[in-house]
């Protein structure tokens, strides 16, 4: 009898632990957030593939949001090889519910003879999720009875809230070998409690390669309202996006004071809008947006992009000293 409890007791603490593995497995990334916003992900090519590939993997709508997040010219090809093992940052829009963030009911992957889920999960969208996420958001019963061309969607982790105040990007940033949290966290401009706080993580000596984490970046500073469209526009360091229906590129470089630098975009074909509407700053002749004076004052204008509306571009007036020692920002609608 005893050892009839003692060996019930054993299997009772095994579930216990594999129910416990399995939670441990199906990583989330907290997000109590209301709005959506751009986040991005880390895709470990698991082979040689290209450009357009990855695009139509993840279900990135254009090619040029990829080049922005990854810091190529708009010139590159699409058909631009991208080796096994290289790491392409994947632009997409997180979505928070339930205190947790995915995203935004893309990708849509359909599936192919001879897959199942965790091969999915592991091999084809490279371990950036677990296939129990795939199981939870699809509403699968059995996940061993999937269906060729049955669609499913691939909810990546990511979050929209603010972290110590500020508003920023969410990076799910996949852990490379040998790296630690302090490097990680010195690489991208944060700190290792951050990150620690960020990622429930108790003991960062356990951080293995491969895994998942949220990584806020940093983004530029703008002046785009709150009521405009785009709000909050966030683009980190060392990346571009277009705005306004495609008629505005805006990019972030820290060297710039970490001030997003917007101006019209070129060679881009806009979009629900049959011309770009104008750019101009009022009362100022003729400047436009990116466009910047000087004066005999040691002060300059800069014609800055504050957003958008279905009709307009809104532009407004920043005012800085360049004198020695003095480093004023005014700001004048227009």
């Amino acid at each position: 009898m005893r050892f009839a409890t003692l060996l019930l007791t054993i299997s009772f603490l095994a579930v216990l632990a594999i129910t416990a593995r399995a939670q441990d497995e199906i990583q989330r990334f907290n997000c109590s957030s209301s709005r959506t916003c751009d986040a991005l992900i880390d895709y470990v090519s698991p082979n040689t593939t290209t450009l357009n590939s990855i695009k139509t993997l993840f279900g990135v709508k254009n090619l040029r949001s990829l080049l922005g997040a990854n810091s190529m010219a708009l010139s590159t090809s699409p058909n631009k090889t991208v080796a096994s093992g290289s790491t392409i940052k994947i632009p997409f829009q997180c979505n928070c519910t339930n205190g947790t963030g995915k995203s935004n009911r893309l990708p849509v992957y359909k599936v192919q003879k001879g897959d199942g889920l965790d091969h999915i999960a592991r091999d084809v969208f490279a371990g950036l999720l677990k296939y129990q996420r795939i199981v939870e958001v699809n509403n699968i019963t059995n996940p061993d009875l999937i269906e060729v061309g049955q669609e499913l969607w691939i909810p990546l982790p990511c979050s929209c809230d603010d972290v110590d105040t500020e508003q920023v990007v969410h990076y799910a940033h996949v852990v490379p070998p040998g790296s630690s949290i302090e490097q990680i966290a010195d690489k991208y401009g944060t700190t290792k409690d951050t990150l620690l706080k960020l990622n429930g993580i108790t003991d960062p000596s356990k951080l293995q390669a491969g895994e998942v984490l949220d990584v806020p970046l940093k983004a530029c500073t703008s002046m785009v309202r709150t009521d405009s469209l785009d709000y909050p526009l966030l683009i980190s360091n060392g990346t571009y996006s277009f705005t306004a229906n495609n008629c505005v590129q805006c990019k972030c470089d820290s060297a710039n004071n970490w001030t997003l630098q917007c101006g019209p975009s070129e060679g881009v074909k806009i979009s629900n809008w049959d011309k770009c509407p104008s750019m101009q700053c009022n009362g100022t002749g003729n400047l436009h947006i990116g466009n910047t004076t000087s004066s005999t004052d040691c002060g300059s204008t800069t014609c800055a992009y504050a957003g958008y509306t279905n009709q307009a571009i809104l532009t407004i007036l920043s005012n800085q000293s360049t004198c020695p020692g003095k480093c004023t920002l005014q700001h004048t609608s227009a």
